[in-house]
């Protein structure tokens, strides 16, 4: 059985312009591996949930669950940084349904996107100045419900049949 080496704290720097290298060059599992040798060593390390939280949602759809990336959002401390990337997952999770397809995908990307641009309201109502990425996201949520001709679901409201 192999056991896990520690990095040092000297190296988390170097580690974190790695996990954006990777997450640049479409490796997620690789980012997602330096992130959790980074928090190994500080676990409230802001930067590395923050992009432990990117690298796990760059694999939706491709078997990861997003429970662990909703989970570590109750990890960041300011509050703008929780509501944009909780936007930031729902948003993702839309692009993944859709990306998937099957019954009901459309949908659930509406909804997921509702979500999205509702978490993403909320930051920006918190943003630093001159901070817009929160409108950014907001917008392209929106462009992607028309693009893709997103409704929501319709609800049954028959009445249901009597024996």
């Amino acid at each position: 059985m192999h056991t896990l080496r520690a990095i040092s704290a000297d190296g988390i720097p170097r580690a974190l312009d790695k996990v954006e290298r990777y997450r640049l060059l479409n490796e997620p599992a690789e980012a997602e591996s330096i992130c959790r040798d980074i928090l190994a060593i500080e676990d409230d390390n802001q930067e590395a949930l923050t992009m432990l939280i990117l690298s796990l949602s760059d694999q939706f759809g491709s078997g990861v669950s997003h429970i662990e990336a909703c989970d570590t959002i109750n990890m960041l401390s300011d509050p703008y940084r929780k509501a944009y990337y909780t936007g930031i997952i729902k948003e993702r999770l839309a692009k993944a349904s859709l990306k998937q397809g099957g019954f009901g995908s459309n949908y659930d990307a509406y909804e997921w996107l509702e979500e999205a641009m509702e978490a993403f309201q909320k930051a920006a109502s918190q943003r630093p100045s001159g901070n817009e990425d929160a409108i950014l996201r907001y917008n392209a949520c929106v462009r992607t419900i028309e693009r893709q001709k997103l409704t929501p679901r319709q609800q049954d409201t028959r009445e249901p049949f009597l024996e």
